[in-house]
């Protein structure tokens, strides 16, 4: 389905830009020391429609295409980092798939409150002690007369904690690896499923992380997302998608430390620090010319698997260098606690490690290079 830019990418950028500096950077301090984020900052991205964007209108979403998604989410994200993931989280690795691959029933059921902003979207893949390789997946699902039957532990699930809808991946028996593998749209309130902890993170604080437990929780056969055995292949798709939001994300966070390195710079007034700001520079312009293309490749439909990997790569890298640069020049007041050079720093040093990790994008990347056979490593 080809996207709908209502808005050109400009446009989006400028209105996110606009709330970012009005609205989301004065709270960003807030919302890393009381790791929450507010409903009212919720409910204002629902008002902005930025919960909608790349849905299309006819599902009551705001249009756009992914440049457009991948520019609000690097003016968000300058503003504060946990917003910015809990939105690309929404978009990329909940509303999109079920608009890609749900049925008219699903569409109406989920996608149109998601795309409105009624309910908040969240994506459930990761298990403990499973890492990267999803075609390892523990947790299991039975068909029953009344659906399917889901027992397992998922970990690290963002936004799970207060989404109205979760997509949720099982395997029917391990034994046939990625072909035994759905995906399913869970409900929270869907007796036997729960939200069993919320995780306390290094940065993105505000940005929900949560384990969730299924013990014996009952689907009706209208939450299969896609075919039976469709889900490994949701789930990487999905993810790579959600690699451009995430790339985007860390784009912004790489800005924001930037600036605040150049403020540093000024103040430091020393000959070293200026060395420092130009090679930061040239991390920041590189990142950002690799998130542009892979947004682009995606809007053009063409292949863009190692250009998301590689634009999440730098962007990540990007912004680990750059506000880790920004904490030394800043010295005793950009390492205290609270400072905004210390958030970004923590925030930064997330970026690695979601969607998949530096690792995995490396092998990813390599195999792209040398035209290897993928495998089911994420």
């Amino acid at each position: 389905m080809a996207p709908e830019p209502a808005e050109a990418p400009g446009e989006w950028r400028a209105r996110a830009r606009a709330f970012s500096e009005r609205y989301l950077a004065p709270l960003a301090s807030a919302i890393d020391r009381e790791d929450r984020v507010p409903d009212e900052v919720v409910r204002s991205l629902a008002r902005e429609r930025f919960l909608g964007l790349g849905i299309p209108e006819a599902w009551d979403g705001a249009g756009g295409d992914t440049r457009s998604l991948s520019a609000a989410l690097e003016e968000l994200a300058r503003g504060s980092a946990a917003v910015a993931v809990l939105l690309s989280v929404h978009l990329a690795v909940c509303a999109h798939p079920i608009l890609r691959w749900g049925t008219e029933g699903q569409k109406e059921t989920h996608l149109r409150p998601l795309a409105r902003g009624d309910r908040v979207g969240a994506f459930g893949l990761t298990e403990p002690g499973v890492g990267s390789d999803a075609a390892r997946l523990s947790t299991r699902y039975e068909r029953r007369a009344e659906g399917f039957r889901l027992k397992g532990t998922k970990m690290f699930t963002s936004n799970a904690a207060s989404a109205g809808t979760i997509l949720v991946f099982a395997t029917h028996d391990p034994a046939l690896g990625p072909k035994g593998i759905s995906a399913f749209i869970v409900p929270p309130g869907t007796p036997g499923f729960s939200v069993a902890q919320r995780l306390d993170k290094l940065g993105l604080r505000g940005s929900e992380t949560t384990e969730l437990v299924l013990d014996g929780a009952t689907l009706p056969p209208e939450s299969l997302l896609g075919s039976e055995g469709e889900g490994l292949r949701i789930a990487l798709e999905s993810l790579t998608a959600g690699r451009v939001g995430i790339a985007s994300c860390a784009l912004g966070v790489a800005r924001a430390a930037f600036e605040e390195l150049v403020r540093s710079v000024r103040a430091a007034d020393a000959e070293w620090a200026r060395g420092e700001l130009a090679r930061a520079y040239a991390h920041l312009a590189s990142a950002e010319a690799l998130v542009e293309r892979a947004a682009e490749l995606k809007d053009a439909g063409r292949p863009y698997v190692e250009a998301a990997s590689v634009a999440k790569l730098v962007a990540s890298q990007a912004a680990v260098s750059i506000a880790s640069t920004g904490v030394s020049v800043a010295g005793s007041a950009g390492a205290r606690a609270g400072a905004t050079a210390e958030r970004l720093w923590r925030d930064a040093r997330v970026f690695p490690i979601v969607e998949g990790t530096t690792e995995i994008q490396e092998l990813i990347l390599a195999r792209g290079l040398l035209g290897d056979r993928p495998t089911s490593n994420l």
